[in-house]
């Protein structure tokens, strides 16, 4: 038990990033399924939909839980949250890209893909985030 406490604070930031990274996921699928199987909207526009609602929600738990950046000075969360959302459009445009191939051209599963895809997103987001964004300001 010992050990586990100790594996825990450890690789707290990484097991509060997989944490939330499941829950922006199940936001993402969530809005996703709601926009696409519930209300009709096409594929593109459904993914969009659930990146904006699913990266807000993200931005919220990676600042404050997962990074600790707790300054709220507007120009510290202007800057990360310009950096945060430049690098999630890029990750988004590829979600974009794989749930159009995916399931437009090749016709797979839309809630299949949308696992898929976002497993990759949330490592890369994963890199970005420690590496540029809420990265420790000497």
């Amino acid at each position: 038990m010992a050990r586990l406490g100790e594996l825990l604070r450890r690789y707290k930031g990484v097991a509060a990033y997989l944490f939330f990274g499941v829950c922006t996921t199940l936001v993402n699928i969530i809005v996703y399924e709601l926009c696409f199987a519930a209300l009709g909207v096409r594929n593109v526009p459904s993914t969009v939909i659930a990146w904006l609602v699913s990266v807000a929600f993200a931005f919220v738990t990676n600042k404050l839980l997962v990074f600790e950046s707790r300054s709220l000075a507007p120009a510290v969360v202007a800057r990360e949250a310009a950096s945060f959302f430049a690098c999630r459009a890029a990750t988004g445009a590829l979600d974009v890209i794989i749930m159009y191939i995916a399931v437009d051209v090749f016709g797979g599963s839309g809630l299949v893909w949308k696992i898929i895809s976002n497993v990759i997103v949330v490592i890369l987001n994963y890199a970005a985030s420690k590496i540029f964004i809420f990265k420790k300001r000497q």
